[in-house]
């Protein structure tokens, strides 16, 4: 009684404690997952399981998305099957990872991630001087698999057979409630794998759920544990972070927990100058779209996009010094490369494809004589033709160059023949395109290309460049929206 009393007063409510040694059980009626969403090989490859006798159950962020009536793109199985015993039920099985070992299931070009149920961490299990597990093949029962997982909503197992859910940690009421929950405390779970942080932004931003105060507290302190992180890890993260159709929500979302730091540590002095976040900003939205759309995104383009105005600021420094500005551009490309693929362990094809499609800026200023058909046949012409149109619809230079550009690509052979024609030489220190003039106005700043003999093999009679590459996955449409069409 005298208790009751003080709750009363104090307004204070006894929790129950959750038993996560035993799932809630939910049956179709109770999740309302739709069965058609499920992909046949996922189903393909729990049935097989579970007739060898073993568990098998579709599991994490499959689930999560079944219960939002999504369609998954990837669909994860768990099963108490260790992984030799799993390879030894599918043909087309392939063992890999160190810190944990799982199964990849391929069926055609369909890949499944099959994981063994994780065991808790053994206090053994070899770490870094910071607390990150290094490695770890620790296997266990379903509850303990639950309690490895990083977030409430991603510890739930569907079993397509009987249509059942199992909830260990309160996935569902987060999922309803629109809530980020990390499972077990925070401050070890980050330095377990600091990478969670990166996930708590991804999905926060993509989802459009708040994190819960005590899983998002303790990741501005914690943060430069991602220093310690493998780079290609980091790669990994962020490549998932701006491929999620939420790119821009993302990367606000990181600046707003102070992740982007050791990530793109330039992207505040961007963010700040009035043509760097417009430039960004439809950069970003031109890749939420076409994701949304269902249309591929070259991650070189994006990053492409995302270093532009670092590159920017080098070239103009490199102009200063009395560099040419082609040298300049080259010099300006090599430093941001080298910092970043250092602190993000960019592949070298990505790299190879920013590099060119910064170092075509300049030639789209180019616009006599056999440069324009030239630069049409470039390999990688359409994802400098988009971020051409970048910059102009930014405002970093003329919008008359880009029109230009769209007419001629756009045009016939008569076409572009009379575009040749009206365009005017550009003298020595003057943007043809009417640009700023400086490292991003495009002018190229040196004397006018000499005078070249005739191009073998004609001229380009498609009309695109080589392959029909695209800025951002290709697509034969022009595009004037700033981004890849």
């Amino acid at each position: 009684m005298i208790k009751k009393l003080i709750r009363k007063i104090l307004g204070t409510k006894s929790k129950a404690v959750r038993d996560t040694n035993t799932p809630v059980v939910l049956g179709p009626e109770a999740h309302g997952i739709d069965p058609r969403l499920l992909s046949n090989n996922a189903v393909r490859v729990t049935s097989s399981l579970q007739e060898a006798g073993y568990e098998a159950f579709v599991v994490g962020g499959a689930v999560r998305d079944l219960l939002l009536g999504v369609k998954p793109k990837d669909f994860d199985i768990a099963t108490n099957a260790t992984p030799e015993q799993v390879k030894r039920l599918f043909r087309r099985a392939f063992i890999i990872g160190k810190r944990f070992q799982i199964v990849h299931v391929m069926f055609g070009q369909d890949l499944l991630e099959v994981t063994t149920f994780r065991g808790t961490t053994s206090d053994s299990a070899p770490k870094d001087e910071h607390g990150r597990v290094l490695r770890d093949n620790t296997f266990g029962s379903q509850a303990e698999d639950a309690e490895r997982r990083d977030f409430t909503i991603n510890a739930m197992y569907y079993n397509p057979a009987n249509q059942q859910v199992l909830d260990y940690h309160g996935g569902i009421e987060d999922i309803r409630a629109k809530t980020l929950r990390i499972i077990g405390v925070p401050e070890a779970r980050y330095r377990e794998d600091p990478v969670r942080m990166l996930r708590v932004v991804r999905f926060a931003a993509k989802l459009k759920f708040a994190i819960e105060p005590e899983t998002g507290a303790p990741i501005k302190v914690m943060a430069p544990l991602i220093n310690n992180v493998p780079a290609a890890r980091v790669f990994d993260e962020m490549l998932k972070l701006l491929m999620s159709g939420h790119a821009l929500a993302c990367l606000q979302q990181l600046r707003k927990e102070g992740l982007h730091h050791g990530l793109l540590p330039l992207l505040d002095v961007v963010l700040e100058q009035p043509l760097g976040v417009k430039f960004v900003t439809l950069a970003l939205d031109s890749t939420d779209s076409r994701i949304h759309a269902g249309k591929t995104v070259s991650p070189g383009f994006l990053f492409a996009s995302l270093l532009w105005h670092q590159v920017l600021e080098k070239w103009t420094a490199y102009r200063a010094a009395g560099e040419q500005t082609i040298p300049a551009l080259h010099l300006a490309a090599d430093d941001v490369l080298d910092s970043q693929t250092e602190k993000l362990a960019l592949q070298r094809k990505i790299g190879t494809d920013m590099r060119d499609i910064w170092s075509m800026q300049p030639r789209f200023e180019r616009r006599t004589g056999k440069a324009p058909h030239k630069l049409l046949e470039h390999l990688r012409f359409r994802a400098g033709y988009d971020f051409l149109l970048l910059r102009c619809a930014s405002g970093e230079i003329d919008a008359e160059i880009g029109d230009w550009w769209t007419a001629f690509y756009e045009g016939d052979e008569i076409t572009r023949e009379e575009l040749i024609a009206s365009a005017r030489a550009p003298r020595d220190g003057e943007s043809s395109g009417g640009g700023s003039g400086g490292a991003g106005g495009g002018s190229t700043g040196g004397p006018a290309k000499r005078k070249r003999g005739p191009r073998r093999g004609g001229r380009n009679r498609s009309g695109r460049g080589e392959g029909g590459d695209s800025g951002e996955g290709g697509s034969d449409a022009p595009a004037r929206d700033g981004g890849a069409e």
